[in-house]
């Protein structure tokens, strides 16, 4: 496989990354490095593929690349690259959100369609479902989003369809539901409960913990991505969630187990755009893609923990 990888300095990005060069792949990573968080972060998150001589880091935004030199021996792209963040995505920043997630996706796809590659594997949200929809979520459902991220998320999942059904782009589009694990942005939620938790500071909890998420380990997501690169049906999209359902304050007080520390909590209103629950029926992908979660909610929650341990603070 030789692979390019969008967003590959992020998250999730550097962890597929990683994986795809211990398969043995050959690995472009593009990423402009905006400034949602920590730059240093995000060059720490590729320390090891920086050292293998396999990848090679291209930094750019999308609509400045040259694609088509980039793409010209590519057998698959993984696009991760995206505008973050659903509270920040209403108001002044929208046009942040529509330039990476939408004008950006447009950009690679047309790209794409001068070329010939076996996959295009776009990383979607559970976040385009919205509130309306039946538990758990299955892919057939109306997606009816909540936030303006939502939509700019569920706008390049038709991008991407739209280039399949008119230019034969093979795309699969992959719905995340809340991916958490060591490398996660200083933004979500686990990450900002266990540093609170480590220096005994409170936690800012929005709403009443009783909202329920479907987390997935992010080593769980990377498998699922690279088996949609090999095994996924061109044109579709699929849910990759961790497999259960589970409220906030249920995640604390594994949190607590795991720290031997009991989180102090303060309770703030709920955010516009904050769906109240996700879950994820991932019959398809495991159908298709043969994927099925193999980390427990509190193994996932210790790997983070002891990641965030160690971690040296960047600011």
């Amino acid at each position: 496989m030789k692979a390019l990888v969008t967003g590959a300095a992020g998250f999730i990005g550097s962890h597929l990354v990683e994986q795809l060069l211990a398969d043995g792949a050959e690995v472009v990573g593009l990423d402009c490095f905006t400034d949602y968080y920590a730059r240093a972060l995000k060059e720490t998150n590729l320390a090891g593929p920086r050292r293998h001589p396999q990848f090679r880091l291209l930094e750019s935004r999308i609509q400045d690349a040259d694609l088509d030199t980039v793409l010209a021996d590519r057998t698959h792209v993984f696009h991760l690259a995206a505008q973050a963040g659903v509270r920040k995505s209403w108001g002044q920043d929208f046009s942040v959100y529509t330039e990476c997630n939408v004008e950006a996706t447009q950009v690679l796809l047309e790209a794409c369609a001068r070329t010939q590659l076996h996959r295009v594997v776009y990383a979607s949200s559970s976040s385009v479902y919205g509130d309306d929809g039946v538990i758990p979520m299955h892919e057939s459902h109306r997606p009816q989003p909540v936030s303006p991220y939502g939509v700019t998320k569920l706008a390049a999942e038709h991008l991407c369809y739209l280039y399949w059904v008119g230019h034969d782009v093979p795309t699969v589009s992959l719905r995340y539901f809340t991916v958490y694990g060591p490398r996660q942005r200083p933004d979500m939620a686990f990450n900002r409960f266990l540093r609170a938790i480590a220096s005994h500071e409170p936690i800012s909890l929005y709403g009443d913990g009783e909202q329920t998420r479907d987390f997935t380990f992010v080593r769980d997501a990377v498998a699922a991505t690279i088996a949609a690169a090999n095994q996924g049906e061109a044109g579709s999209v699929y849910n990759i969630g961790g497999g259960a359902r589970v409220t906030v304050n249920q995640v604390l007080r594994l949190m607590a187990a795991c720290t031997g520390r009991e989180p102090r909590v303060e309770r703030l209103p709920v955010q516009m755009g904050d769906m109240r629950d996700t879950y994820a029926d991932t019959t398809a992908a495991r159908d298709t893609l043969g994927f099925t979660p193999t980390m427990s909610l509190a193994s996932g929650i210790e790997a983070e923990y002891e990641w965030i341990s160690n971690a040296v603070t960047v600011g």
